[in-house]
């Protein structure tokens, strides 16, 4: 643990296998005590032990697990009734956050709440089901993590949706694929709207500045879902913030690997405990925390696609608009079409010119006019559809105008 520039196979403490080892470290340590004048109280310290304790953490040669007991109480916990006890929660969850998996996923919208949303009008379901996945299945089933072995080959996984990133450091042992570190965090509000591909380099980059000094050198085996990287790292002809990702990656030696299917060599390396991004789908969208400027609750997705019965009589609205940019004229055009059900007939379809607009200003007039149309056609009931997420979670009050 003195060697310069390395560090231990565990970060915290030594663990070796042997007996003999153990004596030896000792040793060497004791005379480094005495070359740089050291004192330290035997009383105090803790040597030759199958498993010892340390700042709330279970070291021994299998690995470093979390305090079982205190993972136990975190699991008894019922839902906080005021913001203080959300943040007591969460900070009693954030010292075990290197043991859960996606922790940033799941804790986004926790860390958002706010006095209000724990008022009577307060919807707080999203918040309620990241609670209760955080706490029934990231820490009852937290894995232990695995000393760094630095003569052993490094994997990474990784990860990214819409609101945050992540990261898996993985080293195989007894022919498993084992977690050694997890890193993630909560994107900027400017990150939120790059592509998956570079949040999956924002979520890489922050393992490389973890875990600098072991991986620093080595050649790292990097499992991402899109091809963008390899191509950051090989291409000759980049621009835009591809140049700044080839920049800060340059120093390492990466071979990238990209995974579209479960059934693979990899899936099948990988720990019980360790979530294959392959695995996560849309089902995330239920905890994603709200936008900025955007109230707190979040509307289900099956509730923004129409399912209408087969002998429904009703209308159906669809509409759409486009604009050119401001250098290009600023003009624009938006169409709307009313059909009726259940032979989906079309009754009108009518189009307009926009003179100076925006994109937003040409879905909502297209969407205005479908539905005036609509209503003079004498619609009781009516069904709306479009293509402007914005336009159309505005109308139903998801996100605020």
């Amino acid at each position: 643990m003195f060697v310069t520039n390395e560090v231990d196979e565990s970060a915290l403490v030594p663990v070796l296998i042997t007996f003999d080892d153990c004596l030896t470290t000792l040793d060497r340590t004791l005379a480094r005590f005495t070359e740089c004048r050291i004192s330290i109280s035997f009383n105090k310290s803790i040597v030759v032990q199958l498993r010892v304790e340390f700042l709330s953490h279970e070291v021994s040669h299998e690995g470093i697990r979390a305090n079982t007991k205190r993972l136990a109480a975190i699991t008894k916990l019922s839902f906080p009734r005021t913001k203080r006890g959300m943040q007591f929660f969460l900070g009693a969850l954030n010292y075990y956050s290197r043991f859960i998996q996606d922790f940033a996923v799941f804790g986004a919208g926790l860390y958002q709440l706010k006095d209000d949303d724990f008022e009577g009008d307060g919807d707080l379901t999203t918040a309620r089901r990241s609670f209760d996945i955080l706490k029934q299945s990231k820490v009852a089933e937290a894995p232990i993590l695995q000393h760094f072995d630095k003569i052993k080959e490094v994997d990474i996984m990784l990860f990214a949706i819409e609101w945050a990133s992540s990261t898996v450091l993985l080293q195989l042992h007894e022919d498993k694929l084992h977690p050694v570190q997890f890193c993630g965090r909560v994107l900027k509000d400017v990150e939120m709207n790059y592509h998956p591909a570079e949040k999956e380099v924002l979520a890489l980059l922050l393992l490389l500045k973890t875990c600098y000094t072991q991986l620093a050198g080595r050649i790292l085996n990097v499992y991402t879902r899109f091809s963008t990287l390899e191509w950051i790292t090989k291409s000759k002809s980049l621009f835009g913030r591809a140049v700044q990702w080839a920049v800060l990656l340059s120093p390492w030696h990466l071979i990238v690997q990209r995974i579209k299917e479960t059934e693979c060599a990899f899936t099948r390396l990988l720990q019980s405990t360790v979530t294959n991004f392959v695995n996560i789908d849309d089902s995330l969208e239920l905890v994603a925390p709200p936008q900025k400027g955007s109230p707190t609750a979040r509307i289900d997705p099956q509730f923004l696609y129409a399912k209408l019965p087969l002998d429904d009589s009703g209308l159906v609205v669809s509409f759409d608009g486009s604009a050119k940019t401001e250098k290009n004229g600023g003009y624009g055009s938006c169409a709307w079409v009313v059909w009726r059900l259940p032979e989906w007939t079309i009754v009108l379809a009518a189009s307009a010119y926009l003179g100076s607009t925006t994109v937003n200003v040409a879905e909502y007039t297209g969407m205005y006019n479908g539905v005036r149309a609509a209503l003079e056609l004498g619609a009781d009931n009516l069904v709306v559809v479009g293509d402007s997420r914005l336009a159309i979670q505005q109308s139903l009050g998801v996100i605020a105008c």
